[in-house]
């Protein structure tokens, strides 16, 4: 849920973009329409997953929810994607995460391991929420390519060192965020997109919400719940964020609680996968391995790497390249863990080419405008919440930076949420002992990495009768790792609404170092008598093995 996750692993890359302007240019072309009984908007065909027809459709939906006379003829144009399940008669909706993922795309790459989990029975709904991607109006802070270009450099690595000129850039870009996007801007937050949903479920004609929300899907699915518990038939919330933090807190005091234990989970899996694991080869215990890593990984503050392809690729691995765009971001996937080992190995040995290609790859910078309008614009942003002098930001971050060697991660989005110029429009506060229509079910690694266990307990006491699955792992999310224990609580309660007498734990299904040209073997070696069990468990492996799913 952190910016620098966002920008490592949740955000568009320029292939996924190549793939999202498919997915829109579906929506905007003239075709066949396609209309069914009982629902109130028209679909047309864009393309094939598994060889199973994809629909596509939008909604216009007002700008403010809440409150006409706000709207008045201003609207939000949100893009629709269904994969249909051949026995269904309700949709599921699914949000992937972000905020900035887009539910198009998701469905677009992972729809056919979805639809196998999830199974037939439901058809497969998702979206671009208001202000994300394909959605339009787009979030942004900058009128144009060209714009951004020319004003978007700053320097944001070393704190206190680049505090000032970060203050000063931020001032500039907050105005510019709400020049940009106008009176829309005020109106890109979580209670809306919640609302939105409910259009959603109107148009396609549906009473009651079923709903899969992974990581900051989660924060979506619970701000739904309260909002809307009556509607609230079969809501799994998955990777779960504190929604109290989120919206009421400054700083936010969890998300970081398991970062350090995942890593340290790396390096005890790589130590003892041995041979599997090129990393454990250059120490003699883990602790060594833990010391020689972090310290090497330190020097690159004022010792980047320089690293040589050819020509036209080269450059430098810093501290911060290597600890988020490498370490962090893999956390998130053990699927991961195999190839991080391999670059960090190689870098320790002096080889910096193979982290260099990993890292360094293009990733769109309008997703992480999309992230601040909505991350900002939720919680406690601005003047009423921050102190406004550069000194008492750096020292309330410095401390807080102390709390986890991953806080840091978060320099340049604090300063912007200190400055931040939108005023908040919704007046939406968490609550506990929310009572839905049917209790909710909470899905949680033990060790997450950016939305730990103890976030998923909060959801726990905020909804009634509500139940915990914990896959007993590492990794973001219940899909970091398959595990057929967890699949059969999904399917158990999307179908018959069963929930757990009391909160369970769930083995993982399989190794966290498989070597690239074993793992398809590694796979299939987890054998389940029922076919069905068979194709879910090979579709958690492959969702598990998707760099950039949640």
């Amino acid at each position: 849920m952190s910016l620098a996750r966002f920008l490592t692993c949740a955000g568009i890359t320029i292939a996924g973009l190549a793939l999202l302007q498919v997915v829109w240019g579906q929506l905007r072309r003239p075709g066949r329409e396609i209309r069914y009984a009982g629902e109130h908007i028209s679909w047309t065909p864009c393309g094939t997953v598994a060889d199973r027809q994809l629909e596509c459709s939008s909604l216009d939906v007002p700008m403010d929810q809440f409150n006409a006379t706000n709207s008045g003829s201003k609207t939000f144009s949100l893009p629709l994607i269904r994969l249909r399940g051949r026995n269904a008669t309700q949709n599921i909706l699914l949000n992937p995460g972000g905020p900035g993922g887009s539910g198009a795309e998701f469905i677009y790459r992972r729809g056919k391991q979805l639809s196998d989990i999830v199974g037939d029975g439901l058809h497969l709904l998702s979206f671009d929420p208001r202000g994300i991607n394909g959605s339009r109006p787009q979030a942004l802070c900058y009128p144009d390519p060209e714009a951004r270009r020319r004003l978007s450099s700053v320097r944001a690595a070393k704190i206190p060192e680049d505090s000032g000129e970060l203050y000063a850039w931020t001032q500039n870009f907050v105005q510019a965020c709400s020049d940009t996007m106008g009176e829309h801007g005020a109106y890109i937050n979580t209670p809306q997109t919640a609302a939105d949903m409910n259009s959603i479920l109107d148009a396609v004609g549906q009473e009651d919400m079923v709903y899969w929300g992974f990581s900051y899907g989660t924060l979506l699915g619970q701000t739904y719940a309260t909002l809307f518990p009556e509607r609230s038939k079969r809501v799994i919330i998955d990777g779960v964020a504190n929604q109290f933090d989120w919206y009421e807190n400054p700083l936010d005091a969890e998300e970081f609680a398991d970062s350090e234990n995942v890593f340290r989970g790396f390096l005890d899996e790589c130590y003892k996968a041995k041979e599997n694991c090129t990393l454990s080869a250059l120490a003699n215990t883990k602790e060594e391995m833990e010391d020689k890593l972090l310290s090497f990984i330190e020097g690159l503050r004022e010792d980047p790497m320089s690293v040589y392809v050819n020509s036209s690729i080269y450059g430098l691995l810093d501290r911060n390249t290597v600890w988020y765009d490498g370490i962090f971001s893999a956390l998130y996937k053990p699927s991961n863990w195999y190839a991080l080992a391999d670059r960090l190995a190689a870098m320790l040995r002096g080889n910096g080419t193979a982290a260099y290609l990993a890292y360094h790859g293009d990733v769109s910078d309008d997703d992480t405008d999309a992230f601040k309008f909505v991350t900002l614009n939720d919680g406690a942003a601005g003047p009423k919440y921050w102190d406004g002098d550069r000194g008492s930001l750096v020292d309330e971050l410095t401390s807080y930076f102390n709390t986890s060697l991953f806080a840091d991660s978060e320099f340049d989005f604090y300063f912007s949420k200190q400055k931040w110029a939108i005023p908040k429009t919704h007046n939406y506060v968490p609550k506990t002992g929310v009572q839905t229509a049917h209790p909710l079910l909470v899905l949680s690694t033990t060790y997450d990495p950016i939305c730990p266990l103890v976030s998923a307990r909060s959801a726990l006491a905020a909804f009634e009768g509500s139940r915990l699955v914990e896959a007993q792992g590492y990794g973001h999310c219940s899909v970091a790792m398959p595990s057929m224990c967890v699949a059969r609580h999904v399917r158990a309660f999307l179908y018959e609404g069963t929930l757990p007498k009391e909160d369970v734990k769930c083995e993982i299904d399989g190794p966290y170092f498989v070597k690239p040209e074993e793992a398809t073997v590694a796979a299939e070696a987890v054998t389940f008598v029922d076919p069905e069990e068979q194709r879910i468990h090979m579709a958690q492996v492959e969702l598990a093995r998707d760099l950039w799913f949640v």
